[in-house]
């Protein structure tokens, strides 16, 4: 028995100075999150008819205002006349700047047209923002 108290003694007292680096700690940190997008453009995607243009190409610029995401945004521009499913002008871009322009061509004489603007974050498919304006080419 006077044997084990010490040998006891000596186990406990190497446990307690062992117990702080088990404690939990660092980790390698997590990802943040990725912010929700915000754009602007240019002419505005507020669903408003633009005043009619000489054409027959339209410049786009679509600028990303937030944190832009670490494998950048995929730009969808499609344009087609208001009411018709058969688009005349379809680009995607991928990038990781900023701003991105577009030349939007072959707009039709005379007709009110529809151009959707969709960005959707390549490492985030649900982090997406699209919307709409009209336009038309004077005849």
């Amino acid at each position: 028995m006077k044997r084990i108290f010490p040998f006891l003694l000596i186990v406990a007292s190497l446990a307690l100075l062992g117990l702080p680096s088990c404690s939990k700690g660092g980790g390698g940190g997590g990802t943040t999150p990725e912010e929700n997008l915000n754009i602007t453009t240019s002419p505005a995607i507020n669903g408003q008819l633009e005043t009619p243009g000489v054409g027959p190409d339209f410049p786009l610029t679509v600028t990303v205002n937030s944190k832009m995401p670490p494998q950048g945004v995929r730009i969808e521009v499609t344009a087609r006349p208001d009411g018709s499913g058969t688009a005349f002008f379809t680009e995607t871009k991928t990038t990781s700047s900023k701003t991105t322009t577009f030349q939007i061509k072959n707009t039709p004489a005379a007709t009110p047209c529809r151009v959707t603007v969709t960005v959707t974050s390549v490492s985030k498919p649900s982090n997406s923002v699209s919307g709409f304006y009209l336009y038309s080419r004077k005849s």
